[in-house]
């Protein structure tokens, strides 16, 4: 029998830090020596208060800034070796990003927000439109397609958002509070659509204050003063 390959987790952070206006008076230590390591298919929850780092790493693991030290793999490769080119592609290509914000342009139909990644991509114009349609499809919104932004609900809008951060089929899903700006019920839907996803083989990587929205996740990663640990589920 032929060896089965190693597959590298998803997400691989060892002795990270993030260390800002580093030797001068106003220097804030961040990030102090993080591993973490999240496999493909985890649905994983990092929660903290305000000020606990839980942000900076979020945007070190969404390729949206460089550590100061350690290292950071993204899907087995190290960020540290890509020049920004390379970092803006492994981002587009790796992470889909969702926030609490919906941030979808009013000015255009479900549709047109979902297929707006692939524009970058240089992807034809009908395969965009197919892929969309099939990405809000799969987060339950394929009647909606024509809708503008406010013709659809806070629920809606966030899939929206949902099926755009999917389009590239990134493996990893980096969502940033996404029910902070939805009512309980409609959080609940949302939270359910990142289990279905998770099923589907995405990472769903959920950064929240609120314990209640992290226990959903199948781990709990708890930040505080820049230093981490997973808290241990009965």
């Amino acid at each position: 029998m032929e060896p089965v390959p190693m597959v590298p987790p998803v997400i691989e952070t060892r002795g990270l830090r993030k260390v800002y206006s580093e030797g001068s008076e106003a220097e804030v230590v961040a990030l102090k020596g993080v591993d973490l390591v999240i496999n493909r298919g985890d649905f994983v929850a990092i929660m903290g208060p305000s000020g606990s780092g839980k942000s900076t790493l979020m945007n070190l693991i969404g390729c949206l800034d460089t550590p100061s030290d350690g290292l950071y793999a993204c899907d087995g490769i190290d960020v540290a070796t890509l020049d920004a080119e390379e970092l803006a592609t492994l981002r587009r290509e790796k992470i889909g990003f969702v926030f609490q914000g919906f941030h979808l342009l009013p000015r255009m139909s479900a549709l047109d927000n979902v297929a707006m990644p692939l524009g970058y991509a240089r992807i034809p114009p009908h395969e965009r439109r197919e892929r969309a349609q099939a990405a809000l499809e799969s987060v339950g919104l394929g009647e909606r397609s024509h809708h503008r932004p406010n013709e659809l609900s806070g629920g809606q809008q966030q899939r929206v958002a949902i099926a755009r951060a999917l389009i590239n089929q990134p493996p990893i899903l980096l969502a940033d509070e996404p029910t902070g700006a939805l009512d309980s019920k409609t959080g609940e839907e949302i939270l359910s659509l990142f289990k279905q996803l998770r099923d589907d083989g995405h990472t769903v990587v959920l950064i929240t204050h609120d314990q209640e929205v992290a226990e959903h996740a199948d781990r709990i990663f708890v930040m505080r003063d820049g230093e981490m640990h997973e808290e241990v589920r009965a």
